[in-house]
C-alpha cells in the first residue's frame, strides 16, 4: 500500500467545445465511452499501489464528466476507492433527475457546475450551451437529490461584460446558496479562435481585471464567504453548519501534496516524480488494452524545484506558509521588501517563521510571488 491519499480522473468527453477551452477534450465519440472507462480502469489497477486504501479526495474533470454515458459514469464511480470528498464536474445542462440520482447512488458528495454567468449574451460570447435556467434547474435538481456541497464555477473579463453585468452574476449566484465558489479570469489562450475573434475587447478586459477582482472579493466577503484561495471562496463556519466547505482535492495541490492523475492528459506528482499522460485519446486506450502505462512526459522534482512551487502556490491560500519549507527559493531581501510596503506578514518565531500576504498583496498575487522568488534557484 501507498501514501498517496489524492485521486484525478480525467473524463475529456464533451458536446461541445467552447472557443476559449484548452484543456484535453474530446467532442461526442459517445460510442468510445465504455472503451474509455475501460482504459480508466486499468490504468488505475496498474497504480494503485501508489494509493492508501481509503483516500482523503477524488476528482472528476474533464472534458464534462457528465457527459459520458451514465452506465460508463455508473460504473466508473462504483470501481473507484472510497474518498471522504469526491467531487464531479457538471455542465448544468447535463444534470437531470437521473443524472443527480446516479451520483448520489456513486458516492459523490460535491459537485461542481460550470455556470460561468447569469447573462444570455455573455453566455452566447463563451459557447456555452447552458442557459441561466439551466443553472438553477441543476442546483435544484442536486439539492432534491440530496446535495449539500454544490460550488458554482463564474468568469469574469468576458468580452462585453461591465462591473454591472458582473454584480447581477455574483447576485444570481449567491441566490442559489451555493457552499463554493470559484471565480476565475476568463483567460484565452494565445492563437485560439475565441482570441482571434475578441482580441481587441480581451486587452480592453484585461485593464479592468483588478477592479472585477476586489468587485468578487467584496461581494462574496460582505456576503458571508471566506477568501481561501486567490479565486476560491466557501461558505464560513457556523454553528448550524462547522463544515470545512474549503475545496480539499484543489488544498491538496496548493500545499505541495502528491496526488494520481489518471486518464488521457492527466498529470501525477507522486514521490519526486511529475508525470504528465500523452494527449492522444487512441495511444491511451491501445497502451492500456495491451497491459501497458499509457505514453508520459516524466519531470523530476528537485528540491528547488519544489521549494518554487510551493512558495508560488501556497501564497495563493489565506493560511501561513512555513519559511523552513523554503529553502532555496525565497529571495530574503525581497521579504524585507515587501513586508516594509505593506505585501506581506511575517511572523517570525525562529525556526518556525511563517509568511502570508497581506490583503492588498492578495490583490497583487503573483507580482508578489515573483519578486519573493529567488532568481538565482530558478
Amino acid at each position: 500500500m501507498g501514501d498517496v491519499r489524492h485521486l484525478y480522473v480525467h473524463l475529456p468527453f464533451c458536446a461541445h467545445r467552447c472557443g476559449y477551452c484548452d484543456f484535453v477534450t474530446v467532442v461526442g465519440r459517445r460510442e468510445q465511452h465504455g472503451g474509455y472507462v475501460d482504459a480508466l480502469l486499468a490504468e488505475l489497477d496498474l497504480e494503485r499501489a501508489v494509493l492508501v486504501d481509503a483516500l482523503e479526495t477524488v476528482f472528476l474533470g474533464g472534458g464534462t464528466p457528465t457527459f459520458t454515458e451514465p452506465t460508463e459514469l455508473s460504473r466508473l464511480l462504483d470501481r473507484l476507492p472510497p474518498a471522504e470528498e469526491l467531487t464531479v464536474e457538471a455542465n448544468p445542462e447535463t444534470i437531470t433527475p437521473e443524472v443527480a440520482r446516479l451520483l448520489s447512488a456513486g458516492g459523490v458528495n460535491r459537485v461542481s457546475l460550470g455556470a460561468q454567468s447569469f447573462q444570455p449574451s455573455l453566455l452566447a460570447v463563451l459557447e456555452r450551451r447552458a442557459s441561466p435556467d439551466d443553472v438553477r434547474r441543476a442546483v435544484y435538481l442536486l439539492r432534491d437529490a440530496g446535495f449539500d456541497n454544490i460550488s458554482l464555477d463564474l468568469v469574469y473579463g468576458i468580452p462585453g461584460q461591465s462591473s454591472s453585468d458582473l454584480a447581477r452574476d455574483l447576485a444570481e449566484a449567491l441566490a442559489l446558496e451555493p457552499e463554493h465558489l470559484s471565480c476565475y479570469e476568463l483567460e484565452a489562450k494565445p492563437g485560439t479562435r475565441f482570441t482571434h475573434a475578441y482580441g481587441d475587447e480581451l486587452e480592453h478586459q484585461a485593464e479592468a481585471m483588478e477592479g472585477y477582482f476586489e468587485q468578487v472579493v467584496d461581494t462574496l466577503a460582505a456576503a458571508g464567504y471566506r477568501w481561501y484561495e486567490t479565486a476560491n471562496f466557501c461558505r464560513d463556519a457556523a454553528p448550524a453548519d462547522p463544515r470545512d466547505l474549503r475545496a480539499h482535492h484543489n488544498l491538496a495541490y496548493w500545499r505541495g501534496q502528491d496526488y494520481l492523475g489518471i486518464g488521457v492528459g492527466a498529470v501525477s506528482t507522486v514521490q519526486g516524480m511529475r508525470r504528465r499522460n500523452a494527449a492522444g485519446l487512441a495511444r491511451y486506450r491501445a497502451s492500456l488494452q495491451c497491459g501497458e502505462r499509457p505514453p508520459a512526459e516524466i519531470e523530476i522534482i528537485d528540491r528547488e524545484t519544489r521549494a518554487r512551487e510551493q512558495l508560488m502556490l501556497g501564497l495563493r491560500l489565506d493560511e501561513p506558509l512555513a519559511v523552513s519549507g523554503l529553502h532555496g527559493a525565497l529571495d530574503r531581501d525581497a521579504l524585507d521588501r515587501m513586508v516594509e510596503r505593506g505585501l506581506v506578514e511575517l511572523d517570525s518565531n525562529g525556526d518556525s517563521a511563517e509568511i502570508s500576504l497581506t490583503r492588498h498583496g492578495r490583490f497583487l498575487g503573483g507580482g508578489v510571488t515573483a519578486e519573493l522568488l529567488d532568481v538565482a534557484s530558478a
